[in-house]
């Protein structure tokens, strides 16, 4: 088997076991609560794919998960390790909320386009500062992210609970909520939203303009190589800015998703950790746009059966985080583990039977 075989099955294989690996582990914290791993297990699935009410909770929160991951995905092939999607989608939220507060919006499928370009370009805004702070400043991405997400629960909270409160909003503070004909229904006439298919879209066209295309081409070359890519003259800051921008671009679109499709106004309940759950899924999929899609819908499918955990054996709903937790640990270790393990000598002496004697 040659080497790029092996590179992409190791691509395939780490992954998967690292999730297989996190199952067993979860079964072991179940086991010390005093409940069977078994019956976990089996409830995990049955929450996620079990019936047609499981399947649509699952694509539906597979949704937001996908986008959120591309925050990720998009910096990670510039070389930049971006964690504060959480921050954009927020952001994109309230950019979706207050538009109705300035303007006149169409009532039609036009004034809901109007709101998911308004998250779009708030979450760039957003996203691209980590990237000019970088460039510029030498500030490194990963902890401008996490600082950026961190002043942007706090920025979201303030408005929210302050000037752009609703006075009708007594004991949970929120935005005035948005029109009903702003909102965004059901896929032929089921609970998942259209947002599925914007993440979707979103995710094909990352991987085509990441293979296909020069300035896709150019991004991976600056994320492979930043000393090559500067000595054969690749506009590298306007590169690492627009990674991040677009990245940024597809969490706002998330938050914007889920004010029109969910939550109608912008609250508290907004704040559900899908950036940091969409760090997982991207690691997971090795940042690659298609491989998203799939991952996501598992890791969304985790998340749906949590009230069934709970339901079934009284384990606590944050139960499923603790699983989440063990996943991204286990999908870490994988990932350092990739180009390390030598599968050619494994590979040869598993093929060539006799090679070990035993005097």
């Amino acid at each position: 088997m040659s080497n790029k075989n092996l590179s992409h099955l190791e691509g395939f294989v780490l992954p998967f076991v690292a999730l297989i690996g996190s199952l067993f582990v979860f079964g072991l914290f179940v086991f010390m609560s005093g409940k069977s791993p078994v019956e976990a297990w089996k409830l995990l699935f049955l929450g996620a794919f079990g019936d047609a009410f499981s399947i649509q909770n699952t694509l539906q929160r597979s949704a937001p998960l996908m986008l959120t991951a591309l925050c990720v995905a998009i910096p990670a092939n510039a070389g930049l390790t971006v964690i504060g999607g959480e921050g954009s989608l927020l952001v994109g939220a309230l950019a979706c909320s207050s538009v109705p507060y300035f303007f006149n919006v169409p009532l039609n499928t036009e004034g809901t386009c109007i709101l998911m370009i308004a998250s779009c370009v708030a979450g760039a805004c957003w996203m691209s500062l980590v990237g000019v702070m970088r460039q510029f400043r030498g500030v490194n991405e990963t902890i401008s992210s996490l600082l950026l997400a961190y002043l942007a629960v706090n920025l979201f909270k303030h408005l929210v609970e302050g000037p752009m409160r609703d006075p009708g909003s007594l004991n949970k503070p929120s935005t005035y909520p948005l029109n009903p004909d702003l909102l965004i229904g059901g896929i032929a006439g089921y609970d998942v939203h259209w947002g599925l298919i914007w993440g979707l879209v979103f995710c094909i066209v990352a991987s085509f303009w990441l293979k296909f295309t020069t300035h896709g081409f150019a991004t991976k070359v600056v994320g492979g190589n930043p000393r090559a890519a500067s000595f054969v003259g690749l506009p590298t800051n306007a590169l690492i800015i627009t990674s991040c921008a677009l990245g940024g671009a597809a969490a706002g679109l998330a938050g914007g998703l889920e004010i029109a499709a969910i939550h109608t106004a912008s609250s508290a309940s907004v704040i559900a950790g899908l950036g940091y759950t969409g760090i997982l899924v991207s690691f997971a999929a090795r940042h690659k746009p298609m491989i998203i899609v799939p991952v996501a819908i598992i890791l969304g499918g985790f998340g749906a059966a949590g009230s069934l955990l709970q339901r079934r054996l009284g384990l606590p709903d944050a139960s499923i985080q603790v699983l989440m937790g063990f996943a991204f640990i286990f999908i870490l270790a994988a990932e350092s583990a990739r180009g390390r393990i030598q599968w050619t000598r494994i590979w040869s002496f598993q093929s060539t039977p006799g090679t070990l004697e035993v005097k």
